[in-house]
């Protein structure tokens, strides 16, 4: 097979399996970057060269190795000048003190650490052509190195940007990236010369060169930011020029002596920070950087990984310690420092174990080392399992020790949120618990039907003088989903920039709103996730929900108005659930409930009966469908509450036998003349949550009013009880 096809070949089968692989680890909560670097030694002979040697042969052999190191080191000098780029003055903004101090002893602890370990490993697993002072600064930078990257999409998607821990964490991460990058290049200089003496030329030809980028290159770059801004977009013309000088900027700093990529991240440092033109030149350059390029960089370590080597007893418990090391020096020099500066227990133990994400950056320095000669591939392997290991270890210990309730009460929260009660603890004894109703909402310029409905349920109509027990409160909650974990915009600034612009979107729907007394009860609530379904329910567990009131939104592969999302958050939310299907009818004047005694038709009644206490102008038909002569009865509970009602709201609700054989058809029939039905999830209906893959939702589809259905979880009283104490006060006569 001719080369140039086989490289094609293989190209076509990493990409293909590191978005494989990647996708299953987001499915467990993992960076997608563990699961493409995973693939890539899957590739290799850990995996498809045990499990199918020759066929691994012919489809990568040595002769492609050289094709496929060319365009890894390509993507590489692209990533690092996307990893300067992103590096921006912000992060160095909160608590710089403390985060100089934490960040360079988080370095030094583990680089002693690393270089006494040095010790130990260079009789056994080095040999003489390699220096041991090149050995030791190879191993104890690798044994320090932060992940800035991933460091930062962690802290993003856990919502933690807008935290102590987030802002103290970022800051130490982007001290750490500098200071490591030029332990680093002191490192590859001595590896390069033999010794220090030897490399203290290239040390001060490097310095030389940081300055001038810093001083004469900034000037220009400059020059370009303003040609940018008079243009208003990033021209092809420019583009090029830009690229050509990335790749000019690693061709010096190579000739210099260190690496390619110092002088790809270098440029990427000093490109000015302006936000339109780092966020539209970090589009136009990732996707085909991270989708083509990097996934080869992976399966290149991969092809030289070979877990194969550890093939005894005493060489996993030598990578044992390495992780020990490893994790313990960053852990330990972390913490001490943290606590040294004042920060709590807990704070300290979480920015210690962010602290100790590697990621992609340490196996670009594996790499570097084992290009080098300076590392042999068995070292080069048990530093690669440490990467791997102490990466997939933040998440969950990070969940751990500072689980979602206490980011929520470290958040520094906007005025809005703060209104809600967020950040007050469950406990409290300040203020009584609100009604509160969750409503999500994914596209804000098209679901004020959504709040509108939401606000009906919470509070009553103007000139309806109802004192409630208890406030009400509604939350539009939007979620923003980030799709890829490298993409620019999951950077902890252009989530902050997309959380902003989000919070506005829905400002401008809550002003909207009728009529403006209402609004006061709306606080918008808005967080980056990684899955909507489950954060949605967190939140609802957090905050004390009383009721998700979600729309309907048609998933991609399926009719079902109650699968996807949706689905699951009816299946999963442990709370009362509502889906609103929105038909366009805004008057809320008419209302059926269909009723067979099912808990989830309770549901349906009660909040039927909270928009017509809200509304004075309302009317109520329950529809019973009878079959063979035998009628459903509303159960004790809600008789006993619908006897507590006011004569002036009994008034307005109407009980309907009809005898049918169809329960669905009549229930279609009798929605042509209200503007809302309300409906539980059960088998009655077409809709029961439990079975949503066998059952049609055939009422969602053929309702002619616009439908609220309902799913119950909690115990269905709850919903009335702030109003039904005081609206019975006021009218003291009632039904026997």
């Amino acid at each position: 097979m001719h080369i140039v096809i086989l490289v094609l070949v293989e190209v076509l089968i990493i990409i293909g399996l590191s978005r494989l692989v990647g996708l299953g680890f987001r499915s467990i909560k993992q960076p997608l970057v563990i699961g493409e670097i995973v693939a890539g030694i899957m590739l290799g002979p850990s995996l498809f060269g045990l499990v199918a040697p020759h066929l691994a042969v012919s489809l990568f052999p040595p002769e492609t190795f050289p094709f496929l190191n060319v365009l890894s080191q390509v993507g590489l000098i692209f990533f690092m000048f996307l990893i300067g780029l992103e590096l921006n003055p912000k992060y160095l903004s909160g608590q710089l003190e403390v985060a100089v101090l934490t960040s360079h002893v988080s370095i030094l602890v583990p680089f002693s650490l690393g270089t006494l370990l040095a010790v130990l490993l260079y009789p056994l697993v080095s040999n003489a052509s390699v220096s041991f002072t090149a050995f030791a600064l190879f191993l104890g930078a690798a044994m320090s190195i932060t992940a800035f990257p991933v460091l930062a999409r962690i802290i993003t998607e856990n919502n933690l940007q807008g935290t102590r821990l987030g802002t103290l964490a970022l800051t130490c991460a982007a001290v750490d990236d500098v200071t490591a990058w030029c332990l680093l290049a002191v490192a590859i200089a001595v590896a390069r010369t033999g010794d220090f003496a030897g490399a203290i030329p290239t040390i001060i030809a490097s310095i030389v060169y940081i300055a001038l980028m810093l001083t004469a290159g900034r000037w220009f770059l400059q020059r370009l930011a303003k040609h940018y801004l008079r243009a208003g977009r990033l021209s092809q013309l420019l583009l090029a020029g830009i690229y050509m000088g990335v790749v000019a900027s690693a061709l010096i700093t190579e000739l210099i002596g260190i690496h390619l990529i110092f002088g790809a991240f270098l440029l990427g440092a000093a490109m000015p920070k302006n936000e339109d033109l780092v966020r539209e030149l970090a589009v136009k350059t990732e996707d085909f950087v991270l989708i083509f390029l990097l996934p080869i960089f992976f399966a290149y370590s991969g092809l030289k990984t070979q877990i194969g080597l550890l093939n005894r007893p005493e060489l996993w418990l030598l990578c044992a310690l390495i992780l020990g090391v490893a994790i313990a020096g960053k852990y330990v020099g972390t913490y001490v420092a943290a606590r040294v500066s004042g920060i709590n227990k807990r704070e300290a133990s979480a920015l210690g174990w962010l602290m100790n994400t590697r990621g992609l950056t340490e196996l670009i320095v594996l790499n570097i080392g084992l290009e080098l000669g300076v590392i042999s591939p068995l070292i080069f392997t048990m530093l690669v399992i440490m990467a791997l290991v102490t990466t997939f270890m933040t998440s969950p210990l990070l969940e751990w020790t500072y689980p979602k309730k206490l980011i929520r009460l470290d958040m520094v929260e906007p005025e809005s949120e703060a209104e809600t009660g967020i950040g007050i603890s469950a406990g409290s004894e300040a203020s009584p618990h609100p009604f509160r109703i969750l409503v999500p909402v994914a596209n804000p310029t098209t679901q004020k039907g959504l709040v509108q409905l939401a606000v009906a349920l919470a509070q009553p109509a103007v000139g309806i003088a109802l004192n409630y027990r208890y406030p009400a409160v509604v939350n539009p909650l939007s979620l923003i989903e980030f799709e890829e974990d490298y993409a620019f915009e999951s950077t902890p600034v252009e989530a902050d920039r997309l959380i902003a612009q989000r919070r506005h979107q829905l400002e401008e729907l809550i002003n909207t709103l009728e009529p403006p007394e209402t609004r006061s009860c709306v606080h918008p609530i808005v967080r980056i996730s990684s899955n909507v379904a489950r954060e949605t329910a967190q939140i609802a567990t957090l905050e004390q929900v009383d009721l998700i009131l979600v729309g309907w939104h048609r998933p991609a592969f399926s009719s079902n108005r109650l699968g996807g999302r949706v689905g699951q958050m009816l299946t999963t939310a442990p709370v009362d659930v509502a889906v609103f299907v929105d038909k366009g009818k805004e008057r809320l004047e008419s209302l059926l409930v269909p009723y067979s005694a099912n808990i989830h038709d309770d549901l349906a009644l009660i909040l039927a009966l909270r928009l017509l206490i809200n509304r004075e102008t309302c009317m109520l038909q329950i529809l019973q469908i009878v079959a063979n002569n035998t009628k459903e009865e509303l159960n004790y509970e809600l008789h006993t509450m619908m006897e507590q009602l006011p004569t002036s709201v009994r008034d307005r609700i109407e009980i309907k036998i009809v005898e049918a054989p169809e329960p669905i058809q009549a229930v279609i029939k009798a929605s042509q003349s209200v503007d809302l039905t309300i409906a539980g999830t059960s088998r009655a209906w077409g809709i029961e949550r439990q079975t949503l893959g066998r059952y049609t939702d055939q009422l969602a589809i053929q309702c002619r009013s616009s439908l609220l259905i309902t799913r119950r979880y909690s115990q269905v009283t709850a919903h009335l009880a702030s109003m039904l104490p005081e609206v019975s006060s006021q009218e003291p006569t009632l039904r026997s």
